[in-house]
């Protein structure tokens, strides 16, 4: 038998899921870990937990498979993105806890870009918006903010890598500096038209380019797992970043086609072909996916809140102990009460992109209570899901013609979730057999270099459907809705930025 692994390091978890040749799930093992919340707006891990859970994951997934690493034909890795570590080229430590995505310590750095007049520059080479959110003024903070740092990376002592390069750096022992394109697109120093680092971008941040991982394809040699932490030698094959991995997984490979995955955020991207569109409503430009040298392009939306106010339920305010126990809550909702929860807990990503606003709760009345509050938490995902569509649908034509969204991560399970989302965005919502699309995405991946798995075409073939969501709510109803969630919107932009 021939197998695939997918190594799937998230946000708040670690994961590795067993393929089999026909790309079926054989076995998984998660792990979750702990979040730093050092200041306000800031959030960390501590490197070691990211490499310690992916190993006892790995090890685990291998075992409930009742397989070797000699099974293995290649590895996929999929990850967090935007998160920066920086390490030791001699030892692999690092010199300070990774700095999530999530974090805003640089906002005010972002600001004061923008008021220089950086931010078009930005945008024309790497499709981005100068936001925290992306990887370069964090790795900038490292280098100004933790003592000796700046003049070991001048010296080439120091490397730099997204969560993907750490881990493909500490499982061939050193052998190998690499990250895949749609990775290196997310760090606010590629640029995607080009597909080179930009010189010019890490002068004005004042970024050692020897810092920098070399950038491949997602589907390519990345390097060979050392034997003596699994067993045996695995190729690793496939990167790609987790949002990026859920598109391919999704098999969105046609222009036009849309999908949205719900986990610790909301990502939404929109396959675009070569066009790499310019947009005008703050959508993100970005690179899909790249094979054989040829990169494919795609308009996002970031949601930075998703699955974490359901988080936030049960460990901020207490009303669940579970996540599951969501949607029931929901269900027993006073109908009448229009609570808007705006999850702005760490700002407000696309299209506000508001690293100041903070979370805000309206309509709220004195019979308000668990139930209210759970509803309007999984409502507040869907307002968020239609601001992006419509951002990408007035930014590219031929977006008003995809008609069907594609939906995966964990809070694509909640059936109520998803009816409210079709209703919200009056179309119809489709969620596929196999939910796990991030490592489906990157287990494909290394499984096509491999020469085990079929080609984009076969793939996209085998994309099966679970349900469809169909709206019911009509559109007056749904205008009202809208306009109330705006309103909240405005009432919660800080007018900062």
């Amino acid at each position: 038998m021939t197998y695939i692994l997918a190594i799937d390091q998230g946000t708040t978890s670690s994961r590795a899921i067993v393929f089999d040749k026909d790309m079926g799930i054989v076995a998984s093992d998660q792990i979750e870990f702990t979040q730093h919340f050092p200041q306000s707006g800031w959030v960390e891990h501590v490197v070691a937990d990211l490499w310690d859970t992916t190993v006892s994951t790995t090890k685990g997934a291998l075992k409930k498979a009742g397989i070797t690493a000699a099974d293995v034909s290649g590895i996929g890795i999929t990850n967090q993105r935007e998160t920066v570590v920086v390490w030791d080229k001699s030892t692999g430590e690092p010199v300070h806890n990774a700095i999530v995505w999530q974090d805003r310590r640089t906002a005010d750095v972002c600001q004061a870009l923008k008021a220089d007049g950086f931010e078009d520059e930005v945008t024309e080479k790497t499709g981005l918006l100068l936001d925290p959110y992306f990887s370069s003024t964090k790795l900038a903070w490292i280098l100004d903010n933790v003592d000796g740092v700046r003049a070991r990376a001048e010296a080439g002592e120091l490397l730099f890598g997204t969560v993907d390069c750490y881990l493909i750096w500490k499982l061939t022992k050193g052998a190998r500096h690499v990250t895949d394109a749609t990775n290196a697109a997310r760090t606010m120093l590629y640029n995607i038209r080009e597909g080179m680092w930009d010189d010019s971008i890490c002068a004005r941040l004042n970024i050692p380019m020897k810092m920098l991982p070399e950038v491949l394809d997602c589907a390519a040699d990345f390097g060979i797992v050392a034997e003596e932490l699994f067993g045996a030698e695995m190729p690793i094959l496939g990167v790609a970043g987790d949002q990026q991995a859920a598109t391919i997984g999704q098999a969105c490979f046609q222009p036009g086609m849309l999908k949205s995955t719900y986990g610790t955020g909301c990502f939404a991207l929109l396959n675009t072909g070569d066009t790499l569109v310019r947009s005008q409503k703050r959508m993100l430009g970005t690179i899909a996916y790249q094979l054989d040298g040829k990169a494919t392009y795609a308009l996002e939306g970031s949601i930075f809140i998703a699955g974490a106010v359901v988080q936030w339920l049960r460990d901020g305010l207490g009303i669940i102990e579970h996540a599951s126990e969501t949607q029931a809550l929901a269900e027993q909702a006073d109908i009448e009460q229009e609570l808007y929860l705006v999850p702005a807990f760490t700002g407000l990503g696309a299209p506000h992109w508001d690293a100041h606003a903070r979370g805000a709760i309206y309509g709220l009345t004195r019979g308000s209570g668990p139930a209210e509050f759970a509803k309007a938490a999984l409502e507040s995902v869907g307002y968020q899901t239609r601001d992006l569509l419509d951002a990408m649908k007035s930014d590219w034509p031929d977006a008003k013609d995809a008609g069907v969204l594609r939906v995966d991560g964990g809070m694509s399970a909640s059936d109520w979730s998803m009816q409210f989302l079709s209703d919200i965005i009056g179309a119809p919502v489709d969620r596929p057999q196999v939910l796990e699309t991030t490592a489906l995405g990157v287990a494909w991946l290394a499984g096509m270099r491999a020469g085990v798995y079929p080609d984009q075409a076969g793939f996209a073939a085998n994309w099966a459907l679970d349900q469809r969501f169909d709206p019911e709510m009509d559109e007056p109803t749904r205008e009202r809705r809208y306009a109330g969630w705006q309103d909240a919107i405005e009432r919660t932009l800080s007018r900062q930025d």
